[in-house]
């Protein structure tokens, strides 16, 4: 299928790959928005960044937009993945 299938696929609450890639066991998914209160922003994470920069107010929230997660070939999570244009313009993409 193509990217344009393949993006419906995502929204559908399905994970996709392309047969093209090399690495066993990738795939990439759909995670959802999602929003939770300012001061339990951990260490180190970009939203405690964010939750510093908010008046120190309670009721705050920092809110995380939906975005496209991969599993790499390693197990690790890929957090924010971008296709390259290739990615874009292949047509093997199909549903784990």
């Amino acid at each position: 299928m193509d990217f344009g299938n393949a993006l419906r696929a995502l929204k559908d609450g399905k994970r996709v790959r392309r047969t093209g890639w090399n690495g066993k066991g990738m795939w990439i998914a759909l995670t959802p928005g999602s929003e939770f209160p300012a001061q339990h922003a951990k260490d180190g994470h970009a939203a405690k960044h964010r939750a510093d920069e908010m008046e120190p107010q309670t009721g705050h929230n920092i809110t995380l937009l939906p975005h496209i997660d991969m599993r790499a070939a390693d197990g690790s999570m890929v957090i924010g993945w971008l296709a390259s244009q290739t990615d874009m313009l292949s047509e093997d993409w199909e549903v784990v």
